[in-house]
């Protein structure tokens, strides 16, 4: 039976093996997902050791992303363009390094029925999940994307960095103060403030009629971030319970080459937490 893993530390939160199960049962795949604690500064001696077992390939979460892209003998443009990586691949050509975040985050976005197409996205954090974010957010052709970080200079670089060739769409960079005055169809939280109950600095007006609060947290309450957007007057929101479930389905596309169908596997994780 093939064996796949995720790698992180902590890991025993992790969804993730759950998730696969069920897209191994609805797709008929002989699979074992399992979650293997990696100990800092180990991480590449942990991954040799599931390749020795017959590993064929992992998910990567904290905090060994860019071990992982490190650690690869190619990388997918994606994996490229963030600069980091949380899925690999084993095969006879060594470790491929892919990055699946941003396109789940997009995929979850068109299953809440958000249009990216012509909308004003800001874009909050210039970390790494920022950055895997970047390139699938402007495949989908919004008008404007604008970056806020709480250090500005990051943010200018990463706008400078990701300019896009032959797009239309306006990518700019600020500090969190720069946002004053401006109005969003789409605001996605990137940063890792709601694990610390923290909420980015947002000034009134920031969300449009109809305009969708994102955060890429989730948990079994509302997130800070999720609240403090309904008191700015978010029209919708959502936390990012389905970006991680699309995300797993992108991997799991990569390794075994069947898309599992998300939908029922975002139901149950849902009532899952809901009742943990």
């Amino acid at each position: 039976m093939d064996r796949y893993a995720v790698f992180g530390n902590p890991i025993a939160h992790s969804k993730s093996p759950v998730i696969h199960a069920r897209f191994a049962e609805q797709t008929g795949q002989a699979l074992r997902y399992e979650a293997r604690l990696a100990p800092l500064g180990g991480f590449a001696e942990a991954v040799a050791a599931f390749r020795a077992e017959g590993g064929r390939g992992a998910n990567v979460t904290v905090p060994f992303k860019l071990d992982a892209f490190a650690l690869a003998d190619r990388r997918s443009a994606r994996a490229e363009a963030a600069g980091a990586a949380n899925t690999l691949l084993f095969d006879e050509r060594g470790i491929l390094a892919d990055n699946t975040d941003g396109v789940g985050l997009v995929r979850d976005l068109a299953q809440l029925g958000c249009v990216l197409d012509g909308a004003r996205v800001l874009l909050l954090g210039a970390g790494g999940a920022a950055r895997g974010a970047l390139l699938p957010l402007l495949a989908e052709a919004p008008s404007s994307l604008t970056i806020a970080n709480r250090t500005p200079e990051k943010a200018l670089a990463l706008a400078q960095q990701f300019q896009p060739e032959g797009r239309a769409c306006a990518l700019a960079g600020c500090g969190f103060d720069g946002l004053a005055g401006g109005t969003f169809d789409v605001v996605i939280n990137a940063t890792s403030s709601s694990l610390s109950d923290d909420v980015p600095p947002l000034p009134q007006g920031i969300y449009a009629p109809g305009a969708l609060a994102y955060d890429m947290m989730y948990g079994r309450d509302e997130t800070s971030f999720i609240a403090a957007a309904r008191a700015l007057g978010a029209a919708r929101v959502s936390d990012g319970l389905g970006m991680l479930v699309e995300q797993a389905a992108e991997s799991f596309f990569l390794w075994r080459g069947v898309r599992p169908d998300t939908l029922p596997v975002r139901a149950a994780l849902r009532e899952a937490i809901a009742q943990s």
